[in-house]
């Protein structure tokens, strides 16, 4: 990225941004080209997605979009903003100017938890109050230990993920409702986190099935979260985000965006699911 090497990066504290990125394809531009011209092109862009996945903590994952919203979809993850930004202006003219229409983006940034049990709550709460463990009992450690390395994990994976090519990407915006009685923010911190612990305990039972990202856009964009789900199979999308309505916090206090469905497919099966 020489384009931005003089330049001091934004990189947030913790965490990458995340842009969501959807095109349509204008065929009409497209097919002014000649076929060298066209050729050409479709070499730019797979040239540049390689360029982008070889920038270091940076990962693209190209889609196609199973309607009508948009043809080609993209998420950029990567720490420098500028870098970001610099990258989402290379892919929008990557076919020439005006085959690729953006149709709708979102910016968000990868973030832990308010909600995530402390290791000093786990032992009191947990370990202490619920197991009746002494602290200085072997299995008092030994739980601490699995405790310390299982939230290791799931930090690292809501901070810097790596996400899997599973066939299904499920991308949507939402934030919590500020009105009147069901005003999300007017709760109490402990009333919000056993809410949110519930909602937890509905998405782990789809472990090994959908794969999520929660990713924060307040003051970003026009939501407060994007939330990205990966899946091998569309029917496993379809029953956690109803079974999810039947929570509270989904059922008072969630609004949502429109939803975009793709297929995580290579670049060149890409070129010819979207007619190019």
């Amino acid at each position: 990225m020489s384009e931005t090497a003089s330049i001091s990066p934004l990189v947030p504290r913790e965490g990458w941004h995340v842009m969501h990125l959807f095109y349509q394809v204008d065929h009409a531009q497209w097919s002014i080209l000649d076929k060298d011209e066209q050729r050409s092109a479709k070499t730019r862009l797979t040239t540049l997605i390689q360029e982008i996945r070889a920038t270091p903590d940076t990962h693209l994952l190209t889609f196609a979009i199973a309607t009508p919203k948009a043809d080609i979809g993209f998420m950029l993850l990567t720490p420098d903003l500028h870098v970001a930004n610099a990258y989402e202006k290379q892919l929008t003219l990557s076919l020439g100017p005006e085959v690729l229409s953006p149709v709708y983006s979102y910016l968000s940034q990868t973030e832990s938890s308010e909600y995530t049990t402390t290791a000093e709550q786990y032992a009191e709460e947990t370990l202490k109050g619920e197991q009746g463990l002494a602290e200085d009992s072997p299995e008092f450690a030994s739980a601490m230990k699995e405790f310390e390395e299982r939230m290791a994990h799931y930090l690292q994976h809501r901070l810097y993920p790596v996400l899997p090519d599973w066939p299904v990407i499920c991308f949507y915006p939402m934030s919590k409702r500020r009105n009147g009685a069901d005003n999300w923010y007017s709760l109490s911190f402990e009333e919000r986190k056993k809410l949110m612990a519930g909602h937890a305990r509905v998405g782990r039972t789809y472990s090994g099935r959908i794969l999520q990202l929660i990713t924060g856009s307040t003051g970003l964009d026009e939501y407060e979260w994007g939330v990205t789900l990966l899946a091998k199979d569309t029917i496993d999308i379809k029953a956690i985000v109803y079974e999810m309505r039947f929570d509270e916090v989904t059922a008072r206090y969630g609004e949502f965006g429109d939803f975009y469905i793709g297929m995580q497919l290579p670049l060149d099966q890409l070129f010819r699911r979207v007619c190019l």
